[in-house]
C-alpha cells in the first residue's frame, strides 16, 4: 500500500503562534502515524516561487494522511495555524513502484 504525504509550503508571520500550532498538531499527527521527512531547514527555490518554509510529512497510507487532516483535533490546530501562517498543504499518494 502506498504511503501518504503532506507537502506543505508556508510563510510564518508569528513564530510564537506557530509554536502553539505545532504543539496542538502533535497529538493528531502522532495518532495517525506521521513521520517528518522535511521540517523547515535550508531550501533553494530553482523554479517558480515558494514560501520560505517547506515541510514533508509521511503517513503509513494515503488514507491515514486524509484522516489526520480531517481529525477534529487537527482541525482545531489548523485554526491556530491560519492565524499565524499562510501557504499551501497538498496531500498526495506516494509512489509504490
Amino acid at each position: 500500500m502506498p504511503k501518504g504525504y503532506w507537502i506543505v509550503n508556508n510563510s510564518v508571520r508569528d513564530p510564537d503562534g506557530y509554536e502553539d500550532y505545532k504543539a496542538a498538531a502533535a497529538g493528531p499527527l502522532t495518532r495517525h502515524g506521521a513521520r517528518f521527512v522535511v521540517r523547515g531547514g535550508q531550501q533553494t527555490v530553482v523554479e517558480d516561487k515558494a514560501h520560505p518554509r517547506s515541510v514533508v510529512i509521511e503517513f503509513p497510507s494515503y488514507e491515514a494522511a486524509l484522516a489526520c487532516y480531517d481529525d477534529p483535533d487537527y482541525q482545531a490546530a489548523k485554526a491556530i495555524r491560519e492565524g499565524v501562517a499562510e501557504g499551501r498543504l497538498v496531500i498526495v499518494e506516494g509512489y509504490d513502484g
